[in-house]
């Protein structure tokens, strides 16, 4: 060979060198293109803000509640209970007289200024609270609390479509319930620790003039808690287009505020989705909602498991809650939301009528699981289906309108559940002796299990007035919302 042939270089051969810093760029590309865990699963950076503040201020408002629920306790000692029955009926009260007008407001205002001065406003409420030495002052406390919570609400869902992509708004409620809910067992465990807390800081003589308790320092978290997350609000992206849609010279009288609640209302019964929605939630929870006051009595009274069997019952519906959330925002893009939000409504009433009719405390306990997982994929979905199925100028009346139904029809269910238990159990006493056979089988039917059975038939029904509506209107097309 060619000894000068061997000394040229190869041109065809590429440098090694040039490989590897060509895979590192095209690596460090790929990572700089892909979006990252965060916005995957948030959809995007300002809703990931909105789901923080919603985190703060719903484990602030757990805190609060358990400390309003134990001061109310402490100051009414000896009513035997009325004193919390009167400061709670204070947490609902409002929903029935203000809800619509607030839905109303909401929709003619700056939706982050809603957000940010009612959480200011609360810090300023609950900031007195460790001052208040009376039932009277705590109920008047409770009643302004909720009508913040009026309108900070449905302002933060209407905001939500405008923060996340369209296909995105399944895993956005997913997200929203996990933050409401979720942060519950974390407040409980904080303000058992603040007990000890309070002792220490009880031991500063300066600090007296604060009233330190473990209520009063709750409060003061609370506080904290509403502070930081009204900052982190106003940093928020919220679009203002449903402002630009009215006219600018349009005024604020009492004739248009009815004029629109009216339109808000028509609005909700006339759109198939909407008046679906609205009415399976709130109905089916007449139902669910009659597990709560009647649990404790069913597992004393037929499964003979006392207090322990309904713990049992609220952790096995709790579980299925969060395996139900879960299994909806894994499988959003895949399943039809309006069947199966109609269908697992009617299986939640199925699986409750299941779970009152037997006598086994693992086996009822596994069927309450099961209505968990039909109510948090109900929950979800149907949170979706508005806002895919509502325009952003009526969102705030709609999200009012249904906060109205649920909280009307849970007072129903507390308040009925047990009046029509005690009904039921005297007419089974005198018609079949409280006991049914069934070939053979002999099965007790005191009154809780038959307004159990009857809650069941309501969701039941629910699930197939649900299906019924939306089977006989075609979805409209969902809202466009935004790009991320």
């Amino acid at each position: 060979m060619d000894p000068a042939a061997e000394r040229r270089p190869r041109v065809d051969e590429p440098d090694p060198a040039d490989i590897i810093n060509e895979s590192l760029r095209a690596l460090r590309d790929e990572r700089r293109d892909k979006p990252g865990l965060k916005l995957r699963l948030f959809g995007s950076p300002a809703f990931y803000r909105l789901w923080l503040a919603q985190v703060i201020t719903s484990f602030g408002d757990w805190l609060g509640f358990l400390a309003i629920v134990f001061l109310a306790d402490r100051i009414g000692a000896g009513s035997g209970g009325a004193s919390v029955g009167f400061v709670m009926a204070a947490r609902i009260a409002p929903g029935f007289f203000f809800a619509a007008g607030a839905g109303v407001l909401i929709d003619r205002m700056d939706r982050k200024q809603v957000m940010v001065v009612t959480t200011l406003a609360r810090a300023v409420v609950v900031a007195s609270l460790p001052f208040v030495d009376t039932i009277i002052g705590l109920v008047f406390a409770s009643l302004v609390l909720e009508v913040c919570t009026l309108f900070f609400s449905p302002a933060k869902e209407a905001s939500v479509p405008n923060l996340v992509p369209a296909d995105h708004l399944t895993t956005a409620n997913s997200l929203s319930i996990a933050a409401a809910y979720g942060t519950f067992p974390l407040a409980a465990m904080v303000f058992a620790l603040l007990a000890k807390v309070a002792v220490w800081l009880g031991s500063f003589t300066p600090l007296e003039v604060l009233r330190v308790s473990q209520e009063s320092v709750a409060f003061y978290v609370e506080v904290v808690c509403f502070v930081v997350a009204a900052l982190m609000l106003l940093r928020l992206p919220i679009s203002r287009e449903h402002l630009a849609r009215r006219d600018p010279d349009e005024t604020v009288d009492l004739g248009s505020v009815f004029r629109e609640i009216k339109e808000g209302w028509q609005f909700i019964f006339l759109n198939p989705v909407v008046r679906s929605v609205n009415v399976g939630l709130a109905t089916g929870l007449i139902g669910g909602g009659m597990l709560v006051p009647l649990g404790p009595v069913f597992s004393r009274t037929v499964l003979d498991a006392g207090a322990a069997g309904f713990s049992s019952f609220i952790t096995a519906l709790g579980l299925g809650v969060c395996i139900g959330v879960i299994f909806v925002s894994v499988l959003q893009r895949r399943i039809p939301k309006d069947k199966v939000f109609s269908g697992a409504l009617v299986i939640a009433g199925v699986v409750l009528i299941v779970a009152v009719s037997l006598s086994e405390l693992l086996l009822a306990a596994f069927f309450i699981m099961l209505m968990g997982i039909c109510a948090g994929t109900v929950y979800v979905l149907g949170f979706t289906l508005l806002h895919e199925n509502v325009h952003d100028e009526l969102r705030g009346r709609t999200f009012s309108g249904l906060y109205t139904l649920v909280r009307m029809c849970v007072l129903l269910a507390f308040a009925v559940g047990p009046l029509l238990s005690g009904a039921l159990d005297g007419l089974s006493a005198s018609l079949i002796d409280k006991r049914l056979a069934f070939g053979g089988v002999e099965l007790a039917v005191p009154g809780v299990r038959l307004t159990l059975w009857l809650a069941g038939a309501i969701m039941i029904a629910a699930g197939i007035f649900a299906t019924l509506s939306l089977r006989a209107h075609r979805l409209v097309t969902p809202v466009p919302a935004a790009e991320g």
